[in-house]
C-alpha cells in the first residue's frame, strides 16, 4: 500500500459571496494555493516535496492532516480519507510544522511529556533522539522560553518522532539547525527509512533534499512540475566541463551529449555534458589532456531548469495556508484525540 496518495487535490482561497456560485465559477479575488495535485508516496521511502516559499507546500501538509479541507480532489493516508478519518490519521502520523510555536512556560521535558501523551503511544525513541540531537537532561529542565531557535527546532523534531510514527510529515525540518545538527538529523532519517518508516519531507533547501530523499516532487505556483527519482533526475542534468589540452583542441561540436562548447583565450575549453560521458571521453582520448574537471550534476540545476521550462499558468500568485490562531502550531496530529 502507498502511505500517502493525492488525486486532483486542489485548494483555493478567496471570498465567498451569496448566492452560492455554480460549479466551475471562480469568484473575484480567489487565490489558487494548490491545483490538481496527484502524487503517491510509497511506504518506507523518504519523499521530498520541493518548492520555493509560497509554492503550496504547507497547504498540502495541512490538507493531508485535515487542518484544511480541499476545494476539490482527495487525499488518503494509509487508505484513510483526509477529511473523514482525520483522527485515525493523526494516530499514525508524526508532524513537525514549519515555524513551530511551543508552550514557553513549560520545561522542555514537561513539553515533550505532554505532547507525547497526546499521541496515545509511548515515547520509545525519545532517549535516542535526545542523545543524537545533543539535548541534555539539564537543558530539558530549563523553561522553553530560554531556548534558542535551534533548541526549539530540536524539540519540534523530537516531539514529531519520539513515538515512532509510521509516517513522519516534516515541514522545513532543518530550519534553525547548525550544520552539525543537520548532519545528525539526516542520520536519523536514514535510520527511520531502514526501519521501514515513511518520511514526507517538505523543503526549499535543495542540497538536503538531494542528500536524503529517494524521490522528489517539485511544485511551482501550486502545480506539480516534476515527480522523479532523485538519481534519475540528476542523471538527466547537464554537467559543466572544463579542460585544457596541449596542442590542437579536440572537436566536440558533434559529440553526443556535448553542447555549449567554448574555446577561451587562456586555452581552456568549456562545455556542458548531458547523459553518458563515453562519447566525450572518446573524443578527447587522442589528445594530451593536462587538466579536466567534470562537475557533478546537482539538484539545484535540475530545479532551476524545470522551473525555467515550465509555462506560467497565468494564475494568481500562490499563498500558504493562513494560520488559525486558535490552533497552536506545536500541537501534533494526535492532539485532536483528547
Amino acid at each position: 500500500m502507498d502511505a500517502l496518495v493525492t488525486s486532483g487535490l486542489t485548494k483555493h482561497y478567496g471570498h465567498r459571496e451569496l448566492p452560492v456560485h455554480p460549479p466551475g465559477h471562480r469568484p473575484a479575488g480567489t487565490v489558487r494555493a494548490l491545483e490538481d495535485l496527484s502524487i503517491a508516496v510509497h511506504e518506507g521511502e523518504i519523499f521530498g516535496f520541493l518548492g520555493p516559499n509560497g509554492a503550496g507546500k504547507s497547504t498540502m501538509i495541512r490538507l493531508l492532516l485535515g487542518y484544511l479541507h480541499p476545494t476539490s480532489g482527495s487525499a488518503t493516508v494509509f487508505g484513510l480519507d483526509s477529511v473523514r478519518d482525520t483522527v485515525a490519521i493523526r494516530r499514525r502520523v508524526g508532524y513537525l510544522p514549519g515555524g513551530i510555536a511551543l508552550y514557553d512556560s513549560l520545561s522542555g521535558e514537561r513539553l515533550l511529556d505532554y505532547l507525547g501523551d497526546l499521541t496515545g503511544h509511548p515515547s520509545v525513541r525519545r532517549p535516542e533522539l535526545l542523545d543524537r540531537l545533543e539535548l541534555s537532561a539539564r537543558t530539558l529542565r530549563r523553561p522553553v522560553r530560554d531556548y534558542s531557535r535551534g533548541m526549539r527546532q530540536k524539540i519540534g523534531i523530537i516531539q514529531a518522532l519520539q513515538h515512532d510514527p509510521e509516517l513522519a510529515i516534516l515541514d522545513e525540518p532543518t530550519e534553525g539547525l547548525d550544520p552539525l545538527m543537520q548532519r545528525a538529523f539526516y542520520g536519523i532519517l536514514e535510520d527511520l527509512r531502514s526501519a521501514g518508516r515513511t518520511i514526507f519531507f517538505s523543503s526549499h533547501v535543495l542540497s538536503e533534499v538531494e542528500r536524503v530523499c529517494d524521490r522528489v516532487a517539485i511544485v511551482r505556483r501550486g502545480r506539480l512540475v516534476a515527480l522523479e527519482d532523485v538519481a534519475r533526475l540528476l542523471e538527466r542534468r547537464k554537467r559543466n566541463v572544463e579542460l585544457r589540452v596541449a596542442g590542437d583542441p579536440p572537436r566536440l561540436d558533434d559529440v553526443a551529449g556535448v553542447s555549449g562548447v567554448k574555446v577561451l583565450a587562456d586555452g581552456r575549453i568549456t562545455c556542458q555534458l548531458d547523459g553518458d560521458v563515453g562519447p566525450f571521453l572518446a573524443a578527447i582520448a587522442g589528445h594530451r589532456v593536462t587538466d579536466l574537471t567534470i562537475e557533478p550534476a546537482h539538484l539545484e540545476e535540475a530545479f532551476l531548469e524545470l522551473y525555467e521550462d515550465a509555462e506560467p499558468d497565468g494564475g494568481d500568485p500562490p499563498v500558504e495556508a493562513p494560520t488559525d490562531p486558535a490552533a497552536p502550531a506545536a500541537i501534533p496530529p494526535a492532539a485532536a484525540l483528547r
